[in-house]
């Protein structure tokens, strides 16, 4: 017999305070509706962790496991399931699982082979089987404690509940990193050739768009928590999180919905293709807004991605329930514009959230297209594995639904104690190439989408410019 589901009702508190409060260390997925939410739904989630790396083989074993427990929906217990992250290379590695696949030049690699393997590294795939939550509804202002197999659980959290107190407002890091602990994986001119590299791609007729990506690492302690609760105020996005399992923590204030999947088989993805920053002055920053939605480069941009969004949901979707919804809208946020389209679809009958996910991830966001050309090229060119950074965070519910964003705009912390401070941390920032993308203008996109998340933990990209 499968146990039940309990449930109880809880004053409001702070999100934020609860999860220093009840959550200070051990494994714990935090899906964050921001700072002073007036609307939507935070969650925490607690559970047993299971991990698995391309590396070790174990990638396969690990998702059979969540593909059964999530085989047959469980009505009730949202918002319980599977939490955490899906790395980069697990997408590479659902694409390589019918052999190896590239530009159809050559023998390449498999996908998943690009960069030695490292045993240090993030897993490709972290999840909590989430038996344990709490849900918090900003808009009616309440709280519910959720538990599965675990009776007394929420009965020992009101317990505690009352002794939970607000945080003051964060500071800056205590011991900003000097020049020397910031490393860019590649240079100014090194992002230049690359780019330039695959505009040639392009020309040659081997991709139409490719998502260029790179990275920044700070070889500095950092307060994964403390960072977060910088971020959060700093970015504030539609799908922000704090993931931390095991020894690494993930950061993230995402504005990109990979996949929402309801209960009831609609599906979504919202990619982001086009982007600029903000500007103080209202005149520049109305300017900068509408140069986005005017520019042909980032319109041809999102609708090649949105036609491969539309073609990797046909995949698992009722016949002619594929529907793009919202076409090149630009959306402000804290720190940037974005140019956002959104695809909805029904599953086919018989269908979960796990297809939709093998369908569609890696995300054509963070690839290009077409998908397997754009991530073999790009898996021989970045020198790197991305690790966690343009995967995808969030959850799988046992109720059938589920909802992932991009892991972008986030800052992976490497090497996490009891005490919640890291070793290092990497930050990975890209975008989109088309035929008519200008390297310089690619550059300082990189370097802008970095310098924001530098900032949290109070570094800056180096002696180096962007």
């Amino acid at each position: 017999m499968r146990p039940e589901v309990v449930r109880r009702a809880l004053p409001w508190r702070d999100p934020e305070a609860v999860v220093a409060a009840l959550a200070a260390s051990g494994d714990v997925v935090w899906t964050d509706a921001g700072v002073d939410a007036a609307a939507g739904r935070s969650l925490v989630l607690w559970g047993p962790a299971a991990t698995a790396s391309a590396h070790d083989g174990d990638l396969g074993g690990l998702w059979a496991l969540v593909r059964d427990d999530l085989d047959e929906p469980r009505p009730g217990t949202d918002p319980l399931g599977w939490a955490g992250w899906l790395g980069y290379e697990f997408g590479t590695w659902l694409l390589d699982r019918d052999g190896t696949v590239g530009p159809g030049r050559g023998s390449p690699p498999p996908l998943g082979a690009t960069g030695a393997p490292d045993a240090s590294a993030p897993p490709d795939l972290a999840l909590l089987r989430a038996d344990r939550a709490l849900a918090f509804d900003h808009g009616r202002g309440t709280v519910e404690a959720v538990a599965l197999g675990h009776d007394d659980w929420p009965a020992e959290v009101a317990a505690t509940w009352d002794s939970i107190e607000p945080l003051d407002p964060p500071g800056p890091p205590e011991a900003p990193p000097g020049p020397d602990a910031v490393h860019r994986r590649h240079s100014d001119a090194e992002y230049l050739a690359l780019v330039e590299r695959c505009r040639a791609a392009i020309a040659a007729g081997d991709a139409y768009v490719l998502c260029l990506t790179t990275s920044v690492r700070v070889d500095a302690p950092v307060d994964a928590f403390a960072a977060y609760r910088r971020l959060r105020r700093a970015s504030p996005a539609p799908h922000a999180s704090f993931v931390r399992i095991g020894g690494t923590a993930v950061v993230g204030a995402s504005p990109e919905s990979f996949l929402e999947v309801g209960a009831d088989g609609r599906v979504s993805s919202s990619p982001i293709k086009g982007t600029r920053p903000r500007a103080a002055e209202p005149a520049v920053d109305a300017r900068l807004a509408r140069e986005l939605g005017e520019s042909e480069k980032e319109r041809a941009e999102n609708v090649m991605i949105v036609d491969l969004v539309r073609n990797d949901l046909a995949r698992v979707a009722e016949v002619g329930s594929v529907v793009v919804t919202e076409l090149l809208e630009v959306h402000g946020y804290r720190q940037v514009h974005q140019l956002v389209s959104t695809v909805e679809a029904r599953l086919a009958p018989g269908l979960r959230a796990v297809d939709a996910v093998e369908a569609a991830f890696p995300a054509g966001s963070m690839t290009g297209a077409p998908k397997r050309a754009a991530v073999g090229l790009l898996a021989r060119w970045e020198g790197a594995r991305r690790g966690v950074y343009s995967g995808a965070v969030g959850r799988l519910g046992l109720d059938g639904g589920a909802s992932l964003a991009m892991a972008i705009r986030s800052v992976v912390v490497h090497n996490v104690g009891l005490d919640g401070v890291g070793s290092s941390a990497t930050v990975g920032v890209g975008g989109g190439v088309t035929s008519s993308s200008v390297p310089r203008d690619e550059l300082a996109e990189a370097g802008w989408k970095a310098a924001a998340l530098l900032r949290v933990l109070g570094a800056s990209p180096g002696r180096a410019s962007w």
